[in-house]
């Protein structure tokens, strides 16, 4: 059988060859206008706006929840001053005046930032809370270590520095869950560190806190920090330190406590220079005065 070849159309053929050859233009996105742009500035500045002033707001209600700068109980003057290093503090001193003593709490949550500082309100709220029950500080101490490890899925570590003092007699009851220890300046210059307690907290639910004492005398100095005093960098990298820490108080110990705070954190701020925080500052200073009639004095 002869096969027959069909003629091949040449305008078939030429129709095919073109749309071969077509090629699908490139679509070039749009330039957002200088109004677009605008726009979303704009935008973004108002979000700005309405963050910092919620983190203004924040800062705040920090400042409430903590203790005034200047208190005085008797013959004691209790001075305290806390600086973020960024926007919100993780750190907190609270001083709560109970039948059983002054209840003196410096806390610092592990951690910086907003989310530490979110944290202060449930750890310093904790320590109300158990205060409100009992003035025994390895108790106050246990239960609010309790408390935050009984969060499983998500608890902050926090050191503390928690204190009963007697304005009338001077005793001071204590317990210090891995916080920097706090110091005693004596008026003839003795210094002691102040070490009981235990662990941080929130590691370990049964983790078991004990309970110091020391009697503070007429002319006497209690000092509670964070770590973010002494870790403090100069542009060499050297930490400011216990001895500097220590040094400072010697020479600044005759003033009143809110003099001494200010000296204390001075020094710090002159070590520094121009470096920034590294980490949040806390300092409270708890003096006695010299003699009843000074305190008497400071009263009226």
């Amino acid at each position: 059988m002869n096969s027959v070849t069909q003629p091949i159309s040449t305008t078939a053929t030429r129709r095919a060859l073109d749309t071969r050859s077509q090629v699908v233009p490139h679509v070039v996105p749009r330039k957002p206008r200088r109004q677009d742009l605008e726009i979303k500035l704009a935008e973004l500045q108002k979000d700005y706006a309405a963050l910092h002033t919620a983190i203004f707001e924040a800062a705040q209600v920090h400042r409430r929840l903590c203790a005034p700068r200047l208190l005085s109980y008797q013959d004691f003057e209790i001075a305290s001053e806390i600086f973020a290093v960024r926007h919100l503090p993780g750190d907190f001193f609270t001083v709560e005046e109970t039948d059983g003593g002054i209840i003196l709490a410096l806390g610092d949550i592990c951690g910086k930032g907003l989310s530490a500082g979110m944290w202060t309100t449930h750890v310093a709220g904790l320590v109300r809370a158990h205060t409100s029950r009992t003035t025994d500080t390895e108790e106050i101490m246990t239960q609010v270590n309790v408390d935050l490890t009984r969060m499983l899925s998500l608890r902050p570590f926090a050191s503390l520095f928690l204190a009963n003092l007697n304005p009338t007699t001077g005793v001071l009851h204590y317990s210090s869950a891995g916080h920097p220890p706090a110091l005693v300046l004596r008026a003839d210059g003795e210094l002691e560190r102040l070490c009981e307690g235990g662990l941080l907290l929130g590691v370990l639910s049964d983790a078991e806190y004990s309970r110091g004492a020391v009697q503070l005398n007429y002319g006497d100095m209690l000092v509670v920090y964070s770590d973010g005093i002494i870790e403090s960098l100069n542009h060499a990298g050297h930490e400011f330190g216990y001895e500097r820490l220590e040094a400072q108080l010697r020479e600044s110990q005759a003033d009143s406590a809110d003099s001494v705070l200010f000296s204390v954190l001075g020094a710090v701020q002159d070590f520094a220079g121009t470096r920034p925080l590294v980490d949040d500052m806390s300092l409270a200073v708890v003096r006695r005065a010299n003699s009843p009639a000074m305190a008497n004095a400071r009263a009226a």
